[in-house]
């Protein structure tokens, strides 16, 4: 048995799923009554993490962002990572948004979390670890209790727990 068991709080997404989530949501915009003849689309770089909305006005727009969102639901990503940006008008009478895609933990929230499970009174030991916190103890019980604090208490964006030992 181990001395000391550890876990990371990372907060990243599958891009792999989110890429086949902006499929089916693309196809969807393809074949809906309502979006035939119409500008809407949806375009997904996956290296700057940034999803490109265009829509004929703001009202489609934000169906076309539902539209994504549950498509992404569906697929397990989580809905919160994405971050909107602002409305801009485009050529042609159309609008667009640009949206980012979360990934790590931000340095300030990380001190936040820090100093949360600090004031835990267990005995683990958290650091802050480039985009992500390992926290260490003795006893699993205590990392657990740490995860189940963090999932209710912790940052409004998707947290994940990794290599558990």
């Amino acid at each position: 048995m181990a001395d000391n068991h550890s876990f990371d709080a990372v907060s990243e997404i599958n891009h792999s799923e989110m890429h086949n989530a902006v499929v089916q949501a693309q196809h969807e915009c393809a074949v809906r009554y309502d979006f035939k003849g119409t500008r809407a689309s949806i375009e997904f770089n996956k290296k700057d993490a940034t999803l490109k909305i265009e829509a004929d006005h703001k009202g489609q727009l934000e169906t076309v962002i539902e539209v994504l969102k549950e498509k992404m639901a569906r697929r397990g990503v989580p809905v919160n990572a994405l971050i909107r940006g602002t409305v801009e008008d485009a050529t042609h009478d159309t609008v667009r948004e640009t949206l980012t895609l979360h990934s790590g933990i931000d340095s300030d929230d990380a001190r936040k979390i820090v100093k949360d499970i600090k004031q835990l009174k267990l005995k683990v030991q958290a650091q802050i670890m480039d985009d992500k916190v390992r926290v260490t103890g003795k006893k699993l019980d205590e990392l657990q209790q740490v995860m189940s604090y963090l999932k209710e208490n912790g940052p409004k964006y998707p947290l994940q727990f990794v290599n558990l030992t």
